[in-house]
């Protein structure tokens, strides 16, 4: 009787609830709207933990930064930044409870280096110039890191997951894609409407271009790691067709590059050449370049080549252009800004997130281009090395080097540890995503964003959970406690 009378409660406060929400609709306000998904998210947040961090994966190529659409300052991407926030809290929350990470994982290197990395933004922070963005910035870490990597570790036990976080991602990627190139196709792909077709999805080309080019070789890799049914391989090879045709249709080039690069890694790990060759192959090189920096320097200002052209050679050789192509003098530019902005605060930088607020006076008259402000607020350093060198001083930014080395150096020496099969295909295509964000890292920065920090983040517990799994003496890094994420993911 009890039960039924709180039924009838329940069904009471729903009529209620639609007729309020009703006559506000009739009225214009459409805020009600929103709490039945609210009600949803909670209820799957608290109960099914695992298909809300699915759920983030896949949303994450679809959202969209309000910031673009409102007139206050205020980036943040819809749905997923909101929901990683709540996530990152329900982790807390049990963490208070229950420690819910055993000491392997905790105690794996990479694992060390992001707690380290994060307490030096949380130190850096304090002594910034704009502590209010300093604060935001590391907080946006904190919801990014934590239920993308250290939640994700223990998802990533069950080896199905890796599939449905690569399947969600690449299918709403797919979507993007689809979407950019039919609004391409309308303007007759020509090169400067494929600067801001992907819009509202991706800011620009660049971003676009990268994210492409980072899922690119994982989709050789579901390829080729098992045996598929027709169906799965044809829709494989269309996609690898598919995204290839978008990556050449973003006009790129440092995603060309990265591919090229990430080529040139294969290579390496296939062919199992050893450091000491590559090391003597690299001072070679740098003594060469030393030697003929004169030379190197005269041939670059002799290249005229322009960036905005759809003629593919011209777009190639444009990359080397530092005389004439804005996009590469102002690059060069934000770079100059940030080293000087380093010189001043050789330590403790000026604060993370801050760049785009303190880079104007670093730059130099000489070094300013037709697309150069005097406010200098066109945005970052341009660079995943050089915005933590201004922000957070030598030690950001050499923490930011090892990292990228550690995650490629545990991924590259765990592929040769572990046994053949369809994770350890799927491990080298994560390796060659890395290489290709890694190296577009030198010339633009995304890990402040969720379309890229998502999968980087991802890719990275994916290697993880693996070198726990699979690495020599490490045994299973993830805790079998009875704890409420953990329930959660087993339903």
């Amino acid at each position: 009787m009890k039960a039924l009378l709180n039924m009838r409660w329940f069904y009471a406060l729903v009529v209620i609830f639609l007729a309020i929400n009703l006559y506000a609709n009739f009225n214009g306000q459409i805020a009600l709207n929103a709490v039945p998904i609210a009600l949803m998210l909670m209820y799957t947040a608290f109960y099914h933990f695992d298909k809300l961090f699915l759920f983030v994966v896949f949303f994450t190529p679809l959202s969209i930064n309000i910031e673009e659409f409102v007139s206050a300052n205020v980036g943040l991407f819809l749905p997923t930044e909101p929901l990683l926030f709540g996530m990152l809290l329900l982790i807390i929350f049990n963490q208070f409870k229950k420690n819910q990470f055993e000491k392997k994982f905790l105690i794996h290197p990479i694992t060390i280096l992001f707690i380290i990395q994060l307490i030096w933004i949380l130190l850096t922070a304090i002594t910034s110039t704009h502590i209010d963005v300093s604060l935001k910035f590391l907080l946006t870490k904190l919801w990014f890191i934590v239920p993308i990597y250290f939640f994700g570790v223990y998802f990533f036990k069950d080896e199905r997951n890796i599939l449905r976080f690569l399947s969600l991602y690449i299918g709403a990627l797919s979507i993007v894609v689809g979407y950019t190139l039919f609004n391409h196709a309308l303007n007759g792909f020509d090169e400067p409407s494929g600067h801001w077709v992907m819009f509202p999805f991706f800011k620009d080309h660049t971003s676009y271009g990268a994210i492409l080019a980072l899922i690119y070789p994982v989709l050789f890799g579901l390829l080729f790691s098992k045996k598929r049914g027709p169906l799965v391989r044809l829709t494989l090879l269309f996609l690898i067709v598919f995204f290839g045709f978008g990556i050449f249709m973003s006009y790129t080039r440092a995603a060309w590059v990265s591919l090229v690069g990430a080529i040139v890694v294969w290579g390496l790990i296939h062919f199992r050449v050893k450091f000491y060759y590559l090391a003597t192959i690299g001072l070679v090189g740098l003594i060469y370049v030393a030697m003929s920096w004169t030379s190197i320097m005269h041939n670059l200002e002799r290249n005229r080549s322009e960036h905005a052209t759809e003629n593919i050679d011209e777009r190639i050789e444009s990359i080397a252009n530092i005389s004439t192509d804005a996009s590469n003098l102002e690059r060069l530019n934000r770079w100059g800004s940030a080293i000087r902005m380093w010189e001043a605060r050789p330590i403790l930088g000026w604060g993370p997130g801050t760049y785009a607020f303190e880079y104007a006076p670093f730059q130099l008259s000489s070094g300013k281009t037709i697309i150069s402000t005097n406010a200098g607020n066109m945005g970052n350093a341009h660079s995943e090395y050089l915005g933590p060198l201004a922000e957070q001083g030598l030690p950001g930014m050499l923490l930011m080097i090892i990292l990228v080395a550690l995650i490629m150096y545990t991924g590259i020496t765990l592929y040769y540890k572990m046994p053949n099969g369809e994770m350890k295909i799927i491990l080298l295509s994560l390796i060659l995503g890395l290489v290709t964000y890694f190296a577009h890292g030198v010339l633009n920065n995304y890990l402040d964003t969720d379309k890229a920090t998502i999968p980087v983040w991802g890719f990275t517990a994916i290697i993880v959970m693996f070198d726990l799994k699979y690495g020599k003496g490490r045994g299973d890094g993830m805790s079998t406690q009875n704890t409420i994420l953990r329930k959660e993911t087993t339903k």
